[in-house]
């Protein structure tokens, strides 16, 4: 059976008591969070697993009213594909 968790700054997926996927962030202020690492293993990739755990991460930033910024390159090219992130996602000065 497999499960997503929140774990301290992050969530991961659980499959058989094994952590499989996981995400990270780090505060930014008060008013965003920087994912900084996603993992999925090799077993469940290509099943979402990745994109479900960024929809949990922005999930909680909007009930926080905070902005995200997607600093690692997976969460990036998420954030650049789908539009609904749009609104919370704060670019960094380039």
């Amino acid at each position: 059976m497999r499960e997503t968790i929140k774990r301290g700054n992050g969530y991961v997926v659980m499959e058989n008591g094994e952590a499989v996927a996981e995400i990270t962030y780090q505060p930014l202020g008060s008013e965003s969070l920087v994912i900084d690492h996603t993992f999925v293993s090799e077993s469940l990739r290509g099943q979402k697993v990745g994109e479900e755990l960024v929809r949990a991460v922005v999930d909680q930033a909007r009930e926080e009213k905070k902005t995200v910024v997607p600093a690692c390159s997976y969460a990036h090219a998420l954030f650049k594909r789908h539009k609904e992130y749009h609104d919370i996602w704060r670019r960094e000065e380039e």
